[in-house]
């Protein structure tokens, strides 16, 4: 692999892991050269890659003719969008009015005891990330975790911790 098609990304642990972003170039040519699709296409990028590399956010750059900056006010604009490696399971909590009243914050507190995170970080061996979102739709449901596409509700300190054993989590990330 060239040194064009590789971007090096720095892990919580300080460990390089390398990046093939020639996935960025097969997202930009399904898409016309239109500035209303940048959304779209950053989007594909971040769901392939679990974040948006600074290679790919400059190839994207290049293709629209446009400033760097535009694309980096909209990956920190749009919470779906990330400069920061996501684990391989993303954590989002619901910190919504109904959630927050049945206990979420109880469940945040309960995953920075099983992995040691915060909200917006991510576990030293890249696993899990943890997100709070303001409304997941489920208040009936509350507290609810979602897991990837996995969701969880009335999740009490303990089920959160058969949910993240299962998750292959044990505490020691």
């Amino acid at each position: 692999m060239d040194d064009e098609r590789k971007v090096s990304v720095k892990k919580m642990s300080d460990e390089k892991i390398t990046t093939d972003i020639s996935f960025t170039k097969e997202i930009l040519t399904k898409y016309p050269k239109e500035q209303r699709y940048l959304l779209a296409i950053l989007q594909d990028i971040q769901r392939h890659y679990k974040f948006l590399p600074r290679k790919s956010l400059s190839m994207v750059q290049e293709y629209f003719d446009i400033p760097l900056s535009r694309l980096y006010s909209m990956a920190t604009f749009y919470k779906a969008l990330s400069l920061k490696p996501k684990g391989e399971y993303v954590i989002k909590i619901c910190d919504g009015t109904a959630c927050h009243l049945r206990g979420s914050n109880i469940i945040i507190d309960e995953i920075k005891k099983l992995l040691d995170i915060v909200p917006g970080d991510t576990t030293r061996d890249g696993r899990f990330s943890l997100e709070t979102v303001n409304c997941l739709g489920s208040c009936a449901a509350a507290p609810v975790v979602v897991i990837n596409d996995r969701f969880f509700g009335k999740v009490t300190p303990s089920k959160l911790k058969e949910i993240i054993e299962e998750y292959g989590g044990n505490g020691d990330e």
